[in-house]
């Protein structure tokens, strides 16, 4: 028994795994089957989860460790399972012939055990892949994500790239404001900028951020932009008010290094409630953003403004061939040349050489070139592209100035010609007399109002910084172009009033059926070499407000003013007149006459009648016999009254003038020439003409020793002409009550000079006085023979304004010309912080300059010009101003050889004649109420520009000049 039980033991142990193995192998099959099945059930799983993967990561998410690291294993088992599964496929093969028994158990068996093993780990990576909730999470936020450019080549923009570039790797520098007109290249720029942090090795921060503002400002909107940037939970985001949000991206930030560029920025933005940190705090990051003003720059404090301007020549040329295309512009050999004379009419702006070089691909013969070429000068609304491309977006930033007043003064500017340089107190003077400035009934708040809308404009990159040189009341202003023409179709109701704003600007002559056309005009202006045809019969202007004529003749038939039921301003300056018809004394509600510079003998006492006048200039009547007696105190409403640069009345004429003007109950702006004594002192003897005057000429007043100039003053401009026996200016300080609002600072009494003009009053010693001028902006001195010091130290006392200014540091111009005794300007240097030009010729003992070394610094100073040999001859206390100094100086033939000779009926600034050697007599602008009085000079030996000495004077009699202006003007520019 003992035997026999072990033995049965073994035999009954091996008979179980005999039988087990038997089994796994007679099940072998089924599981085969069983393991296909579940194959493909996980295929499946893992083709839904891989699904549902690529989804993600289409929206720049990334899988998660486990969903990849299950999917790594499904692709392993999946080649196990087929490797497997040939296996078994073999070894059924292998079977004793006729029988299911395999020939070899041994592989058999480990196949069959091995396959309920694979069953149960594709069941598991099934039940796995079934149950991820999650497969994806967001991806890390990128340095930068880039942003294309639609508009390549991007052509002109390298310099504010770089100078933007090289502040953003400044410490400290925090925030930059990239400013221009609409359709300049900002967000190209910003766009340039985004994209080089792809290229750079300058890893110098960890996040760039890209946000478009615009318009309206949406606070909600620009936060979620930064949610796509920044790694923020949705439990801290959705549905939270737009404090917690701010309050999240704060969060963030301050853990970051970033650069924030914003784009499109119409006002302010309010950073901290958006959620920003504060930059250049410590904290090296950035913030660059774009806008159409400038006045955003300041109120965003950026630490740096960068303009962005028009494309020069050579680059606009670059841009709009590019966009015209070679085969267009191959297409025939004249196209090249006219293609140059299309981009040239752009002015350098990238929006409009686009929208127009879009519009001209097409165009493969020089006719259509030549007739989209005329459509743009005259017509640019009909060219393809203009309306819709190029006008609807630069009107954005007229359609953001802050109210009706300021649109109105924006369009007003498109009357004048292209290109011209607008003098801003004419404008001023013309918007108040249209009534956009009604609401201010003193006419010095509304000139202020006015230079705050101009500076409004500028900031807006609605007008631009023109190149007139002086400007008593600020630069000259100018529209560009292509703002001009957008002006224009806005004012016409976006081109659908053709002839609400009329503006001929040297069209030549103008058919009588085309002014018949003018009826529904509201403003008419007409410009330079522009002519009307004799008209048979009146027109009709039953809208017109305005009519600006600057041409050169014209000729009013009878009733010409009889259908004008609404007109305000007139404006025939500069123009050919010899006869004003007597029916102008019935335009009603007439505020705004100009009849400077006309041939008229005598004016139409029916003027008198014009109850509404507000402003009247009547400057360089030369042939003007005498004013009508009452015309102008019967002008009740009058503000304005300007009458200078004329033929000399009579002293008694003169004092009958003063008089009427005092009865008047509204003046107080008048500008006005005087030639006696007893004139003088009939103005000075009255408080009301005292405050009211703003211009003064005294020319000759023979017998007179001395002024005796009353302070407080307002006059702005100060001349003294050929007053030959004058001696000395004095200073009288009135000690009644004067207007408070007037005189801020009374100690000051000539708070309100800005220009003084000193000729031929050869007896005149000095002009201390005119350390009581702290705002003098222009100064010129001529042909007064004794004067040896403008200025003495002793009479100055420190030369300290009471105002706190110090002398001369708002002088601008300063111009010094035959002054033979002159030693000194000013014995102490100055600092001349405003200064940009000073002519000095034929003063050969001034040996010194009174500058300090600040001049340098300022980077004001643009010209000095003089002679040759006293420029070599001056005394210089530091040498390293001469040597920084010397190249600015110019001799008066260099001067004049960069000279732009102007056209002789466009605008003559003052600036271009007064630094030209040529002759110079009174200039009067054909374009604008605008006159200054000049020398001529000259060349010494010949007119064949060898000399560079320009020293004789040429004396033109008024009275010579008179009944031909404009022949004079004409053969004199000649």
């Amino acid at each position: 028994m003992d035997i026999v039980s072990p033995v049965l033991d073994i035999a009954s142990r091996i008979c179980n795994c005999v039988g087990d193995r038997a089994d796994l192998l007679r099940r072998l099959p089924q599981n085969v089957i069983s393991l296909r099945a579940e194959k493909e059930k996980l295929n499946n799983v893992y083709k839904d989860v891989k699904e549902r993967v690529e989804r993600e990561e289409n929206l720049e998410k990334k899988r998660t460790h486990v969903v990849g690291g299950w999917m790594e294993r499904v692709e392993a088992m999946e080649i196990e399972v087929n490797k497997l599964l040939e296996s078994c496929d073999e070894e059924n093969q292998k079977k004793c012939f006729g029988t299911c028994c395999p020939r070899n158990c041994r592989p058999s068996y480990k196949l069959a055990k091995m396959v309920p093993e694979k069953i149960d780990a594709v069941a598991e990576l099934q039940s796995e892949g079934s149950n991820f909730q999650e497969v994806a999470v967001p991806l890390p936020s990128p340095l930068v994500i880039e942003r294309p450019l639609e508009e390549k080549p991007v052509v002109g923009l390298d310099s504010p790239f770089l100078e933007v570039w090289r502040l953003l790797q400044d410490k400290q520098v925090g925030s930059i404001g990239i400013y221009g007109m609409g359709g300049v290249g900002k967000t190209t720029l910003l766009t340039k900028i985004n994209n080089k942090f792809l290229q750079s090795r300058f890893k110098a921060f960890d996040i760039v951020i890209w946000v478009v503002v615009s318009r309206p400002t949406n606070l909600e909107r620009v936060q979620e932009m930064f949610l796509d940037r920044l790694d923020i939970p949705d439990d801290r985001w959705k549905g939270k008010a737009e404090d917690r949000k701010a309050k999240e991206i704060r969060r963030v930030l301050k853990t970051k290094k970033f650069v924030l560029l914003l784009d499109d920025i119409w006002e302010p933005l309010d950073l901290v409630r958006v959620g920003i940190p504060p930059v250049g705090d410590g904290n090296e990051s950035k913030i660059v953003f774009t806008t159409r003003s400038a006045d955003v720059c300041g109120g965003m404090a950026a630490q740096k403004s960068i303009k962005v301007e028009c494309l020069e020549e050579k680059e606009a040329l670059s841009l709009f061939q590019a966009k015209v295309g070679e085969d267009t512009l191959n297409s025939h050999p004249d196209i090249p040349k006219l293609a140059e004379m299309v981009a040239k009419e752009c002015k350098g702006l990238p929006l409009a050489l686009i929208v127009i070089a879009r519009a001209m691909a097409s165009a493969k013969t020089p006719e259509e070139w030549e007739r989209n070429l005329q459509k743009l000068r005259l017509y640019p609304k009909d060219v393809a592209g203009t309306e819709n491309d190029l006008f609807s977006v630069l009107a954005f930033s007229y359609d953001y100035l802050p109210d009706e007043a300021t649109k109105s003064c924006f369009l007003y500017c498109s009357l004048f010609p292209e290109d011209d340089q607008i003098p801003p107190e004419h404008l001023i003077q013309l918007w108040i007399g249209e009534g956009f400035l009604d609401e201010y009934d003193d006419i010095q708040e509304a000139r202020n109002q006015g230079g705050k809308i101009i500076q409004m404009l500028k900031h807006a990159c609605l007008l631009e910084v023109g190149t007139g040189p002086f400007s008593i009341d600020g630069e000259y202003l100018k529209m560009h172009d292509v703002i001009r023409d957008m002006a224009l179709w806005l004012a016409c109701e976006k081109g659908k009033k053709k002839n609400k704003f009329v503006v001929k600007d040297g069209v030549g002559l103008i058919s009588a059926q085309e002014v018949q056309k003018w009826k529904d005009a509201h403003k008419i202006a007409l410009w330079n070499e522009t002519s009307i045809e004799k008209l048979r019969e009146p027109p009709r202007f039953p809208n017109t407000e305005t009519i600006i004529g600057r041409m050169p003749r014209l000729r009013f038939p009878s009733g010409f003013f009889t259908n004008m039921s609404v007109i305000r301003v007139l404006d025939f300056s500069k123009v050919e007149i010899r006869k004003l018809p007597a029916e102008i004394g019935n335009l009603a509600t007439l505020q705004y006459l100009n009849l400077s510079g006309i041939m008229i003998e005598y004016l139409p006492i029916e003027l008198k009648n014009l109850k509404k006048l507000r402003f009247l200039m009547l400057d360089q009547l030369f042939s003007l016999a005498l004013l009508p007696n009452q015309m102008v105190s019967s002008l009740s409403s009058l503000q304005l009254f300007s009458m200078k640069f004329f033929s000399s009345p009579s002293s008694a004429d003169e004092i009958m003038l003063l008089e009427e003007l005092e009865q008047l109950e509204h003046i107080n702006d008048i500008s006005i020439m005087l030639t006696s004594i007893e004139s003088i002192q009939r103005l000075f003897e009255s408080h009301k003409l005292r405050r009211s005057t703003t211009f003064l000429q005294l020319e000759g007043c023979w017998g007179m020793n001395q002024v005796q100039l009353v302070s407080p003053s307002c006059i702005k401009e100060l001349v003294l002409d050929k007053c030959y026996e004058l001696e000395e200016v004095k200073i009288i300080h009135f000690e009644k009550q004067a207007v408070p609002s007037k005189f801020p600072n009374p100690q000051c009494c000539f708070n309100n000079l800005l220009s003084v003009r000193i000729k031929g009053c050869k007896k005149l010693l000095n002009l201390n006085w005119l350390t009581h001028a702290p705002k003098l902006q222009y100064l010129q001195i001529e042909h007064s023979g004794i004067i040896e010091k403008v200025i003495e130290d002793e009479r100055s006392e420190g030369s300290e304004i009471e105002s706190g200014l110090s002398v001369f540091s708002r002088l601008i111009y300063l111009t010094l010309i035959d002054l033979p005794k002159l030693e000194s300007i000013y014995e102490q240097p100055l600092p001349f912080p405003s200064l940009r030009q000073i002519i000095v010729r034929d003063c050969p003992r001034l040996k010194k300059l009174p500058f300090d070394s600040s001049i340098c610094m300022s980077k004001k100073l643009e010209n000095i010009e003089g002679q040759q040999e006293w420029w070599d001859g001056l005394e210089w206390n530091d040498q390293t101003l001469m040597h920084n100094l010397t190249p600015i100086f110019s001799t008066p033939l260099e001067a004049y050889k960069m000279l732009k000779a102007p056209n002789p009926f466009h605008p003559i600034t003052s600036g271009q004649w007064q630094s030209s050697p040529i002759p110079s007599l009174f200039i009067m602008n054909s374009a604008h109420n605008w006159d200054f009085t000049f020398e001529f000079h000259l060349l010494h030996r010949t007119f064949t520009l060898i000399s560079t000495t320009f020293r004789a004077e040429l004396q033109l009699p008024w009275h010579k000049m008179s009944s031909n202006f404009h022949q004079n003007r004409l053969l004199f520019q000649a």
